[in-house]
């Protein structure tokens, strides 16, 4: 399900977009959003991290490219079948037209070739269908996010930039102007013509690129197109209820991906707020050790493989530059596998809806984070056929990790959300630092002389026993944000996900009402309400729900049993998702608009994952948790190279034979709770029905 758009009547001012108004351009490199009235309004080139060539987005001012009908109109769009190249119909009272736009992939490229070599080039591609339209178009680039006014000369094809790092040459199927370095043309467009443009990133020293010829345009594009319908023709394997929403999250997980070293950015852009006008704006155009696990987890479900292959040969090339086991693990790296990605603000930008300040780079970089032990360790335990015999230095690696985990799991940190106040004992870090611990032990056998699986198991229980004891809080009858406390967070939801306990545990069952209950506002989840005041976290401001937390909630009630609530959730979630099926980091909960970086990948990673778990549920007997012929949500006729089996063995392992005793606490097998009543909004619980396979879908 996704929203209709509404009907567009002509350009909106620049200031007024909604960020649910972009649509996703790609090619495996960089990325650009163009609205639904014709206008690029974001684009970096020749990374996703590279200043922003457009940032209208983020100020009036900024630079656009823009191509629509000088009358009035209303707009269509939607994405060519199996890609990220958008169609964009215009209809005015004197006829129709449609604008294609992709951002290109080298000639000929298919599968997972796409995004090797790029050509850094844009593509727009009008097309007259009935009747006569009179277009304009205004291409104004604004380089290092509109701190430049280029030199923009004339030639005789379009024009070309000059000077800084980031030079354009544009080519242009009609007669253009250049003035104020702003390029402009106004033609007409009559039924089956064609007018193509291209813009091209130029390396500094580079003198002999151009942009592709305006009359080949059509051709390129439809070889752009072909490359993406390749890949997901490659990918088809998925066969559930919500193929389509699963089909387009995998590519926009493919689009999201820096090609050169497999890193996947968190979104393409910086400082879309988490609440208008608020100072809740970061970068996140960097590759998140926290969102390792749950992205291969994603990738595996829609296929992915080469790209899980890729993302984890980038985590652990990158991760493995740390020093020693006394200093912390990087959260985070920059797509080329850089360190350093101090932060700073870009105090001439007004900030979308004067949302301030925009900052470029992310000073989280350096914070300690405890639970990217655990992330990326279960990353390569998901991973583990395909790593072969483990290099030495791959071996050291994982028994760092393993011991870091051992040795620093008591100490307090930011926390999964980064919180920039006081260091606290956050029970998430201390739940991924036992699944680091406990995975770790599974690899040991591989890990030559330096696998320690009976210290790293004692250490494993004795998390799990210090979160049994000081992670509950009676008084909320769930499990808390920080140990001995009262607050509660979305994060909670993770330890069925991880296998620390199953959803049908009794406490985690009340933990899961309690979310529901208190944590969500029109049925979508909060990542946390603290006593002092709404996401009390050291940060002015106040921020949205937050979508992936919702997709938790689905998986979690999926796994409990709750099929039908978990359905009608999951459809509410998604029906959120803009008129391409795009999804940003939050919600509104009263506006229902979407806030934050978009498109957000792990919102993507969410869905996948929900979707799959609805599947898992929806047995062909019903039963929770059942597999059934028909309905696994995975074609198993094209499975002659049992990818399904494989697939099923990394997602459900059985972990109940060695995580600390029983997968309850010790002890405590005969305490009971009542389920907490459900959260307004949501359908109501309903009897839990036994499971028949472990709890856990890491």
């Amino acid at each position: 399900m996704q929203r209709a758009a509404p009907a567009a009547t002509g350009p909106p001012a620049a200031d007024s977009r909604r960020i649910a108004d972009y649509g996703l351009l790609a090619d495996c490199n960089s990325a650009a959003l163009v609205d639904r009235q014709g206008s690029i309004d974001w684009l970096c080139l020749p990374r996703f991290d590279s200043p922003a060539i457009f940032a209208r987005l983020l100020d009036p001012a900024a630079g656009h490219w823009s191509i629509r009908p000088a009358g009035a109109y209303r707009t269509e769009r939607r994405y060519l079948p199996g890609t990220l190249a958008i169609e964009t119909t215009f209809v005015t009272d004197g006829g129709v037209i449609r604008l294609l736009d992709a951002m290109a992939f080298a000639d000929g490229q298919r599968v997972h070739e796409l995004g090797l070599d790029s050509p850094h080039q844009v593509l727009r591609l009008i097309e007259g269908v009935t009747g006569t339209v009179d277009v304009l178009m205004e291409l104004a680039p604004r380089p290092e996010y509109g701190l430049v006014r280029p030199l923009f000369r004339q030639t005789a094809y379009g024009g070309r930039t000059f000077g800084g790092p980031n030079q354009i040459d544009v080519r242009a199927g009609v007669p253009v102007t250049i003035a104020d370095a702003t390029m402009r043309a106004a033609f007409r467009v009559d039924a089956g013509q064609r007018v193509g443009f291209a813009l091209r990133w130029i390396g500094i020293e580079d003198t002999s690129s151009v942009a592709c010829a305006p009359d080949r345009v059509a051709a390129r594009i439809a070889d752009t197109v072909a490359g993406w319908q390749s890949w997901e023709d490659a990918h088809d394997i998925y066969r559930g209820a919500h193929r389509d929403q699963v089909r387009l999250s995998s590519r926009v997980l493919k689009g999201l991906t820096y090609r050169p070293t497999g890193a996947i950015v968190a979104a393409p852009t910086t400082s879309l707020p988490e609440a208008i006008g608020g100072a809740r704006n970061w970068d996140y155009r960097y590759a998140w050790v926290r969102d390792a696990s749950l992205t291969l987890e994603a990738l595996y479900i829609g296929a992915c493989s080469d790209e899980a292959e890729r993302f984890v040969s980038f985590m652990t090339s990158s991760a493995g530059g740390h020093v020693g086991i006394d200093d912390p693990l990087q959260i985070m790296y920059g797509i080329g596998g850089e360190h350093d990605l101090s932060e700073r603000e870009l105090p001439h930008l007004r900030g979308w809806r004067d949302s301030r300040p925009v900052r470029v780079g992310n000073d989280a970089w350096n914070q300690t984070q405890l639970d990217v032990y655990g992330e990326l360790l279960n990353a390569l335990h998901l991973y583990q056929e395909q790593l072969g015999e483990l290099h030495p230095e791959i071996q050291r690696f994982v028994a760092y990790l393993a011991g870091a985990a051992a040795q620093r799991w008591e100490e307090a940190d930011a926390g999964m959300w980064e919180m920039r106040g006081e260091p606290r004992h956050h029970l998430s870090s201390k739940v991924l630092c036992w699944a680091a611990l406990d995975r770790a032990v599974d690899l040991a056998p591989r890990l030559g002389g330096h696998g320690r699986p009976a210290a790293w198991a004692a250490a494993r229980d004795r998390i799990r026993e210090a979160i049994l004891e000081r992670g509950w809080s009676e008084r909320r009858q769930a499990y808390s944000q920080t140990f001995d406390a009262d607050e509660l967070d979305a994060a909670a939801l993770l330890m069925p996900l991880v296998g620390f306990l199953p959803a049908t545990d009794p406490r985690m069952r009340s933990t899961i009402e309690a979310i529901a209950r208190d944590l969500t506002v029109h049925g979508l989840v909060l990542r946390y309400r603290n006593a002092v005041g709404l996401n009390a976290d050291g940060l002015d401001g106040e921020e949205g729900t937050f979508v992936i937390c919702s997709f938790w909630l689905v998986s979690c009630l999926a796994l409990a049993g709750e099929v039908e609530r978990a359905a009608a959730l999951f459809d509410r979630i998604a029906g959120h998702a803009n008129d391409l099926g795009l999804l940003a980091e939050e919600i509104d909960p009263a506006s229902g608009e979407q806030l934050g970086n978009f498109p957000q990948a792990f919102s993507h990673v969410g869905l996948i994952i929900a979707a799959w778990q609805l599947d898992q549920a929806n047995g062909a007997d019903g039963a929770a948790g059942e597999i059934g012929a028909n309905r696994s949500g995975v074609d198993r006729q094209n499975d002659d190279d049992g990818w399904w089996a494989r697939l099923r063995g990394r997602l459900f392992p059985d972990r109940s034979a060695h995580s600390g005793g029983s997968r309850h606490d010790r002890g405590r097998e005969a305490r009971t709770s009542s389920p907490a009543p459900a959260a307004a909004g949501l359908p109501q619980p309903r009897t839990i029905r036994a499971r028949t396979r472990p709890d856990r879908c890491l």
